[in-house]
């Protein structure tokens, strides 16, 4: 089973979940391939989503973004969709099964660092949540 998780920069939502993915995909011994993606790749991760990812002992110091044509799409068995405008720009692929999270957008969160860290929180939670639970149905 192959799982692509897209949106649109690849530097937030989408990492999370793959490594969310890789991380429950090993711990319930699944063979699970879990990768990300962005329609528009950015420059770099969110530094905040690093941050809060180690916090869970996860370490995306050396992910980067990546482009659709960086992964293997054509071979996924489940591709989700984790931010509204990726789910418009999404490939058609027929044999892929398609899901869509809409999450907030952590490039539109505002405050101090400290309240962006803690909106930032919530949404990696969230990811948490719904990724487990589909690892574990899988």
């Amino acid at each position: 089973m192959k799982i692509a998780f897209i949106c649109t920069g690849n530097t937030a939502r989408s990492q999370m979940a793959e490594a969310y993915g890789k991380y429950f995909a090993s711990l319930l011994r699944k063979h699970i391939e879990c990768y990300s993606a962005g329609a528009k790749p950015a420059k770099e991760i969110n530094p905040y989503v690093k941050e809060i990812m180690k916090e869970e002992g996860l370490d995306l110091s050396l992910a980067r973004p990546k482009g659709l044509e960086e992964i293997p799409l054509k071979d996924m068995d489940l591709i989700i969709t984790l931010c509204d405008s990726a789910k418009e720009s999404c490939p058609y692929l027929p044999s892929a099964k398609v899901m869509h999270w809409s999450l907030p957008d952590p490039a539109d969160l505002q405050g101090s660092p400290e309240e962006i860290l803690t909106q930032l929180r919530k949404i990696r939670d969230e990811i948490k949540h719904r990724v487990e639970k589909l690892i574990r149905e899988l």
